[in-house]
């Protein structure tokens, strides 16, 4: 197990994020739950505010596939992959491995890449429809955090079931309770957000063993809106 951050390259905030109590309220929350057009592609404070393409994660693609060291006839599975971006930019630069993604977003699969659509299905994060040590690489990007605790131990028992070993997921983690604050007033569908201790132990619980990287307030640039 190794805390190690595979997103390097992936654009990061350049200006603060100013985050309150009223700035997203539970009917944002609601309608963020649903995980539909209003989610993806509706209004920001529901969710991403448009979710496109945009070349955006070739990088981490090349990152994760020279770290992982990822080779011909490998496979890789993405978990919450929505519509596909990460894959599609995979199975451009690397043709020859076998790439998989599940989700649990209607909306998100039917709008997902055309090219990509074939290879994503839908399953629950907590019961992956896939034989014991299929995958070379496991991705669960915010995806984990959105779990309650007891779905969040399936989930990474279910990552460590299918995979063989190497890994990647983002946790929601704070340092400090005004860190903590700050990632509730953001989050819309944060449901597990544990201090980095805290994480660690049930990442041990659970024996996991791949990689993973903290989410953070600090991270995210959340700063309080005093208005």
């Amino acid at each position: 197990m190794r805390e190690f951050d595979a997103l390097k390259g992936y654009p990061t905030p350049k200006q603060k994020r100013y985050v309150g109590q009223n700035v997203r309220s539970i009917k944002n929350k609601i309608t963020a739950s649903y995980r539909d057009e209003k989610y993806y592609d509706g209004n920001r404070v529901d969710g991403y505010g448009g979710f496109r393409y945009d070349g955006r994660w070739v990088p981490i693609a090349e990152n994760m596939h020279k770290e992982y060291k990822l080779k011909k006839g490998d496979t890789m599975l993405q978990i919450g992959c929505e519509k596909g971006f990460l894959l599609y930019d995979f199975h451009q630069s690397y043709p020859d491995l076998e790439v998989c993604g599940t989700d649990i977003s209607d909306y998100a699969i039917e709008h997902a890449m055309e090219e990509i659509r074939p290879f994503i299905r839908k399953a629950p994060f907590t019961e992956l429809p896939f034989e014991d040590n299929k995958f070379d690489l496991i991705i669960a990007i915010g995806v984990v955090y959105t779990l309650n605790l007891a779905c969040v131990i399936k989930c990474l028992k279910e990552i460590q079931r299918t995979g063989k070993g190497k890994s990647f997921i983002t946790l929601a983690a704070y340092r400090t309770e005004e860190e903590r604050k700050l990632l509730e007033w953001w989050t819309l569908l944060g449901t597990t957000i544990l201090h980095e201790d805290e994480w660690v132990e049930v990442l041990e619980h659970a024996r996991y063993t791949g990689d993973y990287k903290f989410t953070t307030a600090r991270s995210l640039n959340l700063i309080e809106n005093q208005n």
